[in-house]
């Protein structure tokens, strides 16, 4: 997935309206919704709300009033698309989440009276929102009871569109996969479910209203990326629902098209790929998870015919007992079974003098974050008297977060089948990593940026907003 040699270009700089200091909320459901809302049970009108559940990972929910004003099935369908917590509605506790399924009023005296408006412009209202709080237990596949967590949102969704009584639809992702917004799981599924595919999407007139822009207080950008990859225009609440207008507020997100290469003639910077400089040598890389190691042995040491050596690859089970980062318990520092080699892998360093006793060369594709990682293979060289070397990837963590995200989710950028590493992975690099040195012991340091390469289907699926 990665090459070296070129430089990234800056992230795109956008301004967005920032929160306004104060808003006042008040009354926005209309009387005809209010009094059905409000009317006995016996004296409401029937409507239909259906649900389902993909797996273990998406929510869907369908709203279909017994009557609607609006039956407009033109091509080029025009979107009203929205995230759900802190845009359409907010708690009524105050809570960052809600207490109970009646926690929660309209965010702003505006949507229930905006919404209904833009039923009867003849736009599609959808709510598409990122629900890791609820649980969808694996029972569900057997029409077992809800769980607790999902029984209490579809609850609190049923009120909220029979408040609304417009038809509209909601998607929920409950999990970090294709479906979680930035990505576009959830997105693809609305197509799939209403036909769009075949009646088309007016791309020009649909637009994304969320509050996750990006901006200083902002918990993310998902929602910002999510618009983006779905092509639609973005808006934030305040920009939406009120008319307070205040300063634009810079956002810079992370821009994965930075780093793709799109002229085939397009030369790297570094003008000298990695080369062999001794009949038998030992190289280690030092980098990120994530952050194109793999890829970069593939494309640049395999042809040379180095042998690799990965301690994911090997799934070494010893007595060191060290973890996904190449660390040890607190014992095993204490009572190493061989200094030399603590804390990397024993198998891999046992891997590794074979092949050099051997007379093959060998590049170790782990993240030799530290000094004293890297110790363990400085140490192994002196003793075989052979010269060692530094390949230093400069991969930024948002990168490197991304890469993990989009290999996780697609089988065809993952040949290795790398599950998802969780966040703690990039936060223990961050904190042990020191920058490789010379002086360490090495010949060279050879340092690489990222430089996405593909084909152009590869390039659609990486260069979209992930994270």
């Amino acid at each position: 997935m990665a090459e070296g040699g070129a430089k990234r270009a800056a992230s795109p700089t956008r301004t967005i309206s920032p929160p306004p200091l104060r808003r006042k909320v008040g009354s926005s459901i209309n009387k005809a919704s209010a009094a059905s809302f409000f009317a006995p049970a016996s004296q409401k009108k029937p409507k239909t709300i259906s649900w389902r559940i993909i797996g273990t990972e998406l929510v869907v929910g369908k709203y279909t009033p017994q009557k609607t004003s609006n039956t407009k099935t033109e091509k080029n369908r025009k979107i009203a698309a929205f995230d759900l917590d802190s845009t359409l509605i907010k708690t009524r506790s105050g809570n960052t989440f809600p207490r109970s399924a009646d926690d929660w009023q309209w965010w702003d005296g505006s949507v229930a009276t905006k919404l209904g408006s833009l039923h009867e412009e003849g736009y599609q209202v959808v709510i598409f929102s990122n629900q890791k709080k609820i649980s969808i237990q694996k029972e569900l596949k057997a029409g077992k009871t809800d769980s607790k967590s999902l029984a209490m949102f579809k609850e609190k969704l049923t009120a909220i569109m029979s408040a609304l009584d417009i038809p509209m639809s909601v998607y929920a992702a409950t999990q970090a996969t294709e479906y979680r917004k930035p990505r576009l799981g959830m997105w693809r599924e609305f197509i799939d479910d209403y036909d769009l595919d075949v009646i088309g999407v007016d791309h020009k007139n649909s637009f994304f209203v969320g509050d996750a822009a990006g901006r200083p207080n902002d918990h993310s950008s998902t929602d910002l990326g999510f618009a983006i990859n779905a092509g639609l225009s973005f808006k934030t609440p305040e920009e939406f629902f009120t008319a307070v207008i205040q300063p634009p507020t810079p956002v810079t997100l992370f821009n994965p098209t930075a780093y793709i290469k799109t002229d085939p003639s397009e030369s790297p910077l570094v003008p000298n790929p990695f080369t062999r400089k001794h009949p038998l040598e030992l190289v280690i890389f030092c980098g990120s998870p994530a952050s194109g190691k793999s890829t970069y042995f593939k494309n640049n040491l395999e042809p040379l015919g180095y042998e690799r050596v990965n301690q994911d690859i090997l799934k070494t089970v010893s007595t060191n007992k060290p973890n996904s980062f190449g660390r040890v318990s607190r014992y095993a520092k204490k009572n190493p079974p061989n200094l030399n080699i603590s804390p990397q892998r024993p198998k891999c360093v046992k891997v590794a003098r074979e092949h050099l006793e051997a007379k093959r060369s060998v590049a170790i594709d782990n993240t030799n974050a530290d000094p004293e990682t890297r110790l363990v293979w400085i140490t192994l060289a002196k003793e075989l008297g052979i010269p060692i070397r530094c390949v230093h990837f400069l991969s930024p963590p948002d990168l490197c977060r991304h890469n993990n995200a989009v290999r996780a989710a697609n089988k065809e950028l993952n040949p290795e089948a790398r599950t998802s590493l969780p966040g703690i992975a990039f936060g223990d690099f961050a904190r042990r990593f020191k920058e490789p040195r010379v002086d360490e012991g090495f010949v060279d340091i050879t340092s690489v940026e990222f430089k996405f390469q593909g084909d152009e289907e590869a390039r659609k699926i990486w260069g979209q907003f992930w994270i």
